[in-house]
């Protein structure tokens, strides 16, 4: 694990070699894919791929359904670099290093990343194993004082404010939506609220969130997209609905760890679809 300081560009260049040692591949688009969703990395031509523990100042997942691998190749038509698993901030890392990654991703060459995520569905008309365009986010643990950006800023990587007004591109977004109706994917759209986890929501929790706008919950994602934007890279984000939260203390519905696994293989297919056309239309 790494500290809990900024990444220097020493790090990322350790990382960025470590990968080119494998592959001469350049790639144009990032993908990370959460839990369950890994199937997409399976469908990777000319694969190349290297375990996080090979690659210096990675995070390891810890979480079952994060392969913990790193997979380069072509999807699409697209020379892509993908993420099967990802760390979260709940497993003791700090923000820094969840996000080196990203990070790497851009120093490789990505110009465009595709994040997705299991997430619990707090919209009431959301249905199980339904996909959702993130719209925009709420980063409740970044407004508590965890947040991906703090510390000194390295100009070079960044600007020190980064703007989050379009932090999901608009064009990304309008493909998603194009290919969505043309393979007929039933596509929702919504905003997306970032808890730290692990502990799944309270009942009370669920309504607070609602009440503030959100439409899907998770403990992933917002991290990452913010540093993508910090380095400049457009992001798209897909999230799967595995469960739909109840706000009846009296009538709660119990969610598992292996109830959102199980969702993902419904999910999966649906998604490398749904993303697969995407990258056929960059």
């Amino acid at each position: 694990m790494t500290t809990d300081v900024l990444p220097i560009r020493e790090q990322l260049e350790e990382a960025r070699t470590a990968v080119y040692r494998r592959t001469s591949q350049v790639p144009s688009v990032g993908l990370i894919l959460g839990s369950g969703l890994g199937l997409l990395a399976e469908q990777v031509q000319d694969a190349v791929t290297i375990p996080y523990e090979e690659i210096p100042h990675f995070p390891t997942s810890t979480v079952e359904g994060h392969s913990g691998q790193l997979v380069l190749g072509t999807l699409g038509k697209q020379a892509v670099v993908v993420m099967q698993g990802r760390a979260h901030f709940y497993e003791g890392y700090s923000m820094h290093t969840i996000t080196f990654p990203v990070r790497v991703m851009r120093a490789l060459g990505i110009r465009r990343l595709i994040v997705t995520n299991a997430a619990g569905g707090l919209a009431p008309h959301f249905v199980p194993s339904e996909l959702m365009l993130i719209r925009d986010h709420i980063n409740l643990v970044g407004m508590g004082g965890h947040h991906p950006l703090i510390g000194p800023n390295d100009s070079k990587l960044g600007p020190r404010f980064p703007d989050m007004a379009e932090a999901y591109d608009p064009e990304l977004c309008g493909i998603a939506r194009q290919v969505a109706e043309r393979d007929r994917i039933p596509l929702r759209e919504g905003v997306y609220v970032y808890l730290a986890g692990p502990s799944f929501e309270t009942p009370h929790e669920v309504h607070f969130l609602r009440m503030i706008g959100a439409d899907a919950v998770g403990m992933s994602t917002v991290p990452e997209v913010i540093v993508a934007r910090h380095m400049g890279a457009r992001v798209l984000g897909i999230s799967g609905i595995t469960n739909v939260h109840s706000t009846d203390p009296l009538h709660p519905h119990e969610t598992t760890h292996a109830e959102v696994l199980e969702a993902g293989r419904v999910i999966a297919p649906r998604m490398a679809q749904l993303i697969r056309g995407v990258l056929e239309q960059l």
